[in-house]
């Protein structure tokens, strides 16, 4: 296996574990399973259905699909937008949990380091022809 469909593979799977442990703590704070403190509802509704798109991206990448670049990318952005919208509701006196903000930070980097390698490996493999 070549250096590149390795990091790939590792990128992928790297995508679906985030996701499938975003969908199972989403999931399991929204069925009122774990207690939360100040949960913000459209922060935690969007993670957890963004966690199936992790899952989706990182089968993507996984199986070296052109398409997987884009939504990484279009889940990077979505993740800033709604990180945005979290600090305006911060800003506006709204509730929240300070691991709410390492989270949503976190998700970020993630997703754009991730973006950033699809976009490296994928886009070279399209030129190269492959």
């Amino acid at each position: 296996m070549r250096k590149h469909d390795r990091l790939l593979r590792i990128t992928g799977g790297v995508a679906i574990a985030f996701g499938l442990l975003t969908v199972v703590s989403g999931g399991t704070t929204l069925l009122g399973a774990l207690e939360m403190g100040a949960v913000v509802l459209f922060v935690l509704w969007f993670n957890t259905l963004a966690g199936l798109a992790y899952v989706v991206a990182g089968l993507g990448l996984w199986q070296e699909r052109r398409w997987a670049w884009p939504l990484s990318l279009a889940i990077f952005a979505a993740t800033l937008l709604v990180f945005a919208a979290f600090g305006l509701h911060v800003a506006q006196g709204g509730a929240f949990e300070m691991r709410t903000v390492f989270a949503m930070a976190l998700r970020s980097a993630v997703w754009g380091a991730i973006a950033l390698v699809a976009r490296q490996l994928l886009t070279r493999q399209a030129l190269s022809g492959r």
